[in-house]
Order: structure tokens, then C-alpha cells, then sequence
């Protein structure tokens, strides 16, 4: 893909930015040499390299969801300046 001041004006309208006429100059020189770089890897013999989702190939550690200390409510509810039916009251801040 070639990077275009077209391209550029276009990125910027989606982004909603608005670039100096040095800035896009600067990101069609780097967008221009990202893509090069991208262009390089591509030719890259990757024959038998399996696909990975990480780098490194560890598992998901995970653990039983078991509540611990789920009988709080009175200590929660001790510090709160109102309260009502077991909540904690709140200024409305939305008319």
C-alpha cells in the first residue's frame, strides 16, 4: 500500500485530528517506512513455524471463583454517611 497525502488527509478526518503541514509530512515518511518494515517481514521464510497466539507458552492460570468474604455488609455499611434498605445513599447527580 503507498502512503499518499490523500491517505493522510483521510487519517486525519478519521482520527477527527488536525495536522500541521510538517506533521503530515512526518507521518507519511513513518507510516511509509512502518509499512516497508512490514513489507520486509513478509518475506521472511516462515515455512514450519507454527502459529502462536503468545510469545511465550504458558496456560491461562485461573481458580475457583469461591467468595471469601461475602458476610460484609454490616462492616461496609458502618462507614457510610446515609444508607437505605442495605445500600449505600448517594447524592443524585443526574436530573
Amino acid at each position: 500500500m503507498e502512503i499518499t497525502s490523500d491517505l493522510i488527509l483521510y487519517l486525519e478526518k478519521l482520527g477527527r485530528i488536525r495536522l500541521t503541514p510538517e506533521e503530515e509530512e512526518r507521518t507519511l515518511t513513518e507510516l511509509g517506512s512502518i509499512l516497508g518494515y512490514i513489507d520486509k517481514l513478509g518475506e521472511l521464510d516462515t515455512t514450519g513455524v507454527e502459529p502462536l497466539s503468545h510469545a511465550f507458552g504458558r496456560e491461562n492460570v485461573t481458580r475457583e471463583d469461591i467468595v471469601t468474604n461475602g458476610d460484609m455488609q454490616e462492616s461496609i455499611l458502618a462507614n457510610a454517611y446515609e444508607k437505605k434498605d442495605g445500600a449505600i445513599l448517594v447524592p443524585k447527580t443526574v436530573e
